[in-house]
Parts: C-alpha cells; structure tokens; sequence
C-alpha cells in the first residue's frame, strides 16, 4: 500500500511522528511475524522544498517521481488550536496548493484520511461535502458552521466515507493509523496495537467539554449558564428561550448550528457531565448524584452514563484510583 503523508509547514508534531511511527511499527512486524505483508510505502511529502513543524523542527520532505500515483493520502493535523489561528492559516498559498494536489490525487483514484485540524483541509477541498466525518470536538463548531454540506458527527473517534476516513482530536492521529492498518491487516494492527499499548477508541463523547464548545456563540454561551443553574429541575424550551431574550425557534436553530443538538440534548449533556464529576470527587452515592442533576433514581443516571461515555459508575470512579 502507497501511502503520501502530506506535511504542511506549522503541523502538529506529534500527529505527524505517531502516524509515521505507528505504520513503521506495522513495517517491523508484518516482516517479523507476517510474512513480511502488507507492507507500508510511506512518502512524506510538503508544497515546500523544506517543510517545519510548529516546534521548529525540519521534516525532511521526499520528491516522488512523476507519474507515482498513491493509494491513500493522509493529511497530518496543523497546530491551530482556536478559530482566529485556524482561519488565516487555511488561507495560506501552501495550503491552496495541498488542496489542489489533494483533489488531484483523489481524481486519480487515491483514498484520502485526515485527522483533528487536518479534516478542515479536506472540507476546504470539498472532499467531505456530502459525507459523514467527524473532526477535532474542540473546532466542531466551527466546522459546522463553515462547511454545512457534510454531516458532522464530532462525538465519533472514526468516521469511513465513500472518500475515505477522518478522525478526531490530536491523539485521533494514532487511531486513524490503527486503523488503516486494519484494513491491509487485522493481524498485523493487533500487533501494533499491544507494542504501543494503543487501542482504537470509538468514540470521542468522554472527552467532550461541553462549555467550551458554547464559548463560540453568545446566544448557546448565556444558555448554557442558564441551563447549568438549573440541572436539578425539568427542561423547558420555553421558559429558556424567555430567560435568554430569544424565540424557540431561534434558541433550537442556533444549538442545532452551533453544536449539533438540540437545546434538551445540549441540557441531558450537560447533566450527564456535572453526574461525572461528582463521581469523581464528591463522595456522594449513585442516588444522591442522581438527584443532583435532576434524573428520579440512580438506574436510570446509570443507563444514561454507559449509553453516552460507554463506561459504567464503576469504569468512572476507578479513573482517578
């Protein structure tokens, strides 16, 4: 498998590093024990003759011959950690190019991946519209908003398209390499797996902190103060939108832009995460927690945690052991 990984300048070292390391990873072993299949032809690849990381380090670039054509292209994350540092660098003249080699290599038949901040290089190409993708949770509203034609699914780890594959946040980079390399080999991707102690994760839900997805608007960021006075009691859609000075109408359309939900979705959210914490930290009992944030008893604030993080009361309060 022909795999380009293209490095831009200002990238996000360590999305870099384990993609590369995690596919030599699978190169050693598939020779050891696989009979030397399949075997991983990685290229990195820059619009520059000299291409540095955003902590200063050169990464030495590879010119491929004419006429190499890849069967996968994987787009590393940049190190952009907010709007105002994202937008102006998806505007650079390096980055146009890499969004025309990309759709390039694509109409030669070439699947394409990205994960974290790299995903917004495949959305700026037109690559995903149409397709399901996940992103980094952080920049998920962001991505909504700029690209309303793909269907966004931020609380995923792993979304396959018709393209195809995206991941999410920074550390996403290592699942997505998992799983690549699941697809030439599950033998081998087992291997990887237990050498690195690295298990594909299928969902980034856990790792969602919900008031800074509201920070980007002001409408979702008032509601989200209102709603978190008011765990203990039923959600109304009416009395919030008459707190906030707005129409139902507007509250339900601006959650549903800005975070993909809707507004008592955004509530049971935030209530299952306040649930969280007191696990960790309050000492309180399943029953207590329950009445806490407003649910009738404890089996249901258990349902409703495994549901949404996957991990049950126990799974919780064993983290911080």
């Amino acid at each position: 498998m022909r795999i380009f990984v293209l490095a831009l300048e200002g990238l996000f070292d360590t999305g870099l590093a384990v993609t590369l390391d995690a596919l030599g990873t699978a190169n050693g072993l598939a020779a050891r024990f696989a009979g030397g299949k399949p075997r991983f032809d990685v290229s990195v690849l820059g619009m520059r003759r000299t291409v540095r990381t955003s902590q200063g380090l050169t990464v030495p670039v590879t010119v491929v011959p004419p006429g190499v054509k890849p069967d996968w292209v994987i787009v590393p994350a940049l190190r952009a950690v907010t709007p105002d540092t994202l937008i102006p660098a998806l505007a650079r003249k390096d980055v146009q190019e890499a969004k025309a080699r990309l759709l390039r290599w694509h109409a030669e038949g070439a699947s394409v991946a990205a994960s974290c901040i790299g995903t917004f290089l495949l959305a700026e190409a037109g690559l995903l519209d149409g397709q399901e993708a996940t992103t980094t949770w952080s920049m998920a509203p962001l991505f909504r908003q700029r690209y309303p034609r793909i269907l966004l699914d931020e609380s995923r780890m792993l979304v396959p398209s018709a393209v195809g594959v995206t991941a999410g946040a920074a550390m996403g980079h290592l699942d997505l390499a998992l799983w690549l390399i699941r697809q030439a080999s599950p033998e081998v991707a087992s291997l990887v797996s237990r050498y690195l102690l690295a298990d594909l994760r299928s969902a980034q839900a856990p790792y969602i902190i919900p008031n800074h997805l509201a920070q980007s608007d002001p409408l979702i960021r008032r509601f989200e103060q209102w709603a978190r006075a008011r765990l203990r009691e039923g959600f109304s859609l009416d009395e919030a939108a008459e707190a906030l000075g707005a129409s139902p109408r507007t509250l339900q359309r601006r959650c549903t832009a800005v975070l993909g939900k809707s507004p008592l979705a955004y509530f049971q959210h935030l209530r299952v995460e306040h649930a969280q914490s007191l696990l960790h930290g309050s000492g309180l009992d399943v029953e207590a927690i329950a009445a806490e944030v407003g649910y009738a008893d404890g089996a249901t604030l258990r349902t409703l945690l495994r549901q949404r993080l996957g991990r049950g009361v126990r799974d919780l309060r064993a983290e911080l052991r």
